[in-house]
């Protein structure tokens, strides 16, 4: 953790170069660059959040970029944007835009069923490594139902996983197109039937449409030896490193390696809503299907409640969206073992958030910088298990803020005694404000 404090403490003090320039919230406040990165610090430090990127956007260019923390603890390393980081599932996010450019080349439809672009059954594959078989669905046909969009929209029935299914067996559990429930599954089944029917595999289709056109020369979604003198490592709730593995085959769920200035390119591109037609991104970013339930993981995803009916939480095509007073917003995670992200973009007021990070406890703060950065009161974090440290009184309704700063301080008060790490100042119990209905 000293080692971690001394990285900040040298973030904290080379503020200098942005002295004075602001950030445009959504609701029309500011805020200034320099309380912006003071108040990350302070945040990542109460959490003990290893490395944290960070970019804001305002009108669709990033104003505010910055690498803050320690890219490896055992080696003091400090992290940069340039430093390579898992994108977790932001690579289905990548995924998507992929998608989307062959739909407008014909290459594929959103709504035709996925066995038609195949040459026999699809349980009847051999698939050796990332593909392990789908011979366990031989007996259910509605397999023969799943398109594109299910795929995208997370409506396939699939689990996320199979992992993570008692029997270790691949099964739907719902019927295709009809409820939403995050699946890498589904993901990897639309890659797979892309490859065959293309011939390629993503990884050289992705250098084709995306990482070439947008000049992301540190991005792949499999491992490449020049990544090797700049890789940021992921860190446990303890700041103790996980082991990195350097992954030969391409997972279109989660094996994308990119550096955070690379993942703003792409970025960019989506909010100027460059290389795909508008009509395609319209399509990305229109509710697919309504999202109903209490948590998007865990028990708390079996239980369906009416807490995001104001925002009218749904999925698109790649990505989860919701609406505020301030117009429509799309947004994406990614989450794996030290490695915690979040992306949210409010299109009306070409406004947004990229937080990349490297350390099991980011999510914690997840919820206060959104709100500190753009003025981001929405993100249904209770749905996304962004739970700040002293959740008890969040979950309730509650948080402490810091008038001073104008954030809400959920986590502070067990770490400092009721003070901002930031101000120095009292922080005063009060309501979350909610979104009229």
């Amino acid at each position: 953790m000293k080692k971690i404090k001394a990285i900040l403490l040298l973030s904290l003090f080379s503020i200098l170069s942005t002295y004075g320039q602001s950030i445009t919230r959504i609701g029309g406040t500011k805020i200034s660059i320099d309380s912006l990165q003071n108040n990350i610090i302070g945040r990542m430090h109460a959490a003990k959040v290893t490395g944290l990127c960070i970019s804001v956007f305002n009108n669709n260019v990033p104003v505010f970029t910055k690498a803050f923390g320690l890219a490896d603890a055992a080696k003091n390393e400090p992290l940069k944007i340039s430093s390579i980081l898992s994108a977790a599932s932001f690579s289905k996010a990548v995924f998507a835009y992929i998608v989307m450019k062959l739909v407008e080349e014909k290459v594929i439809d959103l709504d035709t069923p996925l066995v038609s672009y195949l040459t026999k059954p699809l349980p009847d594959y051999e698939m050796p490594g990332l593909y392990r078989d789908y011979h366990d669905l031989k007996n259910d046909e509605r397999y023969k139902k799943i398109t594109a969009r299910m795929c995208l929209d997370h409506t396939t029935g699939f689990p996320n996983s199979r992992d993570f299914e008692e029997d270790k067996k691949l099964k739907i559990k719902y019927e295709p197109g009809t409820h939403y429930s995050y699946s890498g599954e589904g993901i990897v089944l639309l890659q797979f039937v892309i490859e065959q029917h293309t011939g390629k595999n993503i990884e050289e289709t992705a250098r084709q449409k995306v990482f070439k056109p947008l000049g992301m020369k540190n991005t792949s979604y499999v491992w490449q030896s020049r990544f090797n003198d700049n890789l940021a490592s992921g860190h446990n709730s303890e700041g103790q490193k996980y082991q990195f593995y350097k992954r030969t085959e391409p997972n279109a769920a989660g094996s994308l390696l990119t550096s955070f200035d690379d993942y703003i390119k792409f970025y960019t591109a989506v909010m100027q809503e460059k290389g795909l037609k508008k009509t395609s991104f319209n399509e990305m970013f229109r509710p697919q299907i309504k999202i109903e339930s209490n948590q998007q993981f865990g028990p708390g995803a079996l239980v369906n409640t009416t807490d995001n009916d104001n925002i009218q939480l749904s999925y698109g095509l790649g990505f989860g969206v919701f609406n505020t007073p301030y117009g429509p917003a799309f947004f994406k995670e990614g989450h794996g073992d030290g490695w915690q992200h979040y992306s949210v973009c409010f299109r009306d007021k070409n406004t947004a958030v990229i937080i990349m990070t490297n350390s099991d406890n980011a999510e914690s703060i997840f919820k206060d910088l959104l709100l500190t950065a753009i003025g981001d009161n929405f993100t249904p974090w209770y749905w996304e298990n962004y739970i700040p440290i002293g959740h008890q009184k969040a979950k309730a309704g509650y948080a402490f803020y810091c008038t001073p700063c104008g954030g809400a301080c959920d986590m502070i008060p067990h770490e400092y005694g009721g003070m901002c790490p930031v101000c120095k100042m009292p922080l005063i119990e009060k309501k979350i404000p909610t979104l009229p209905k």
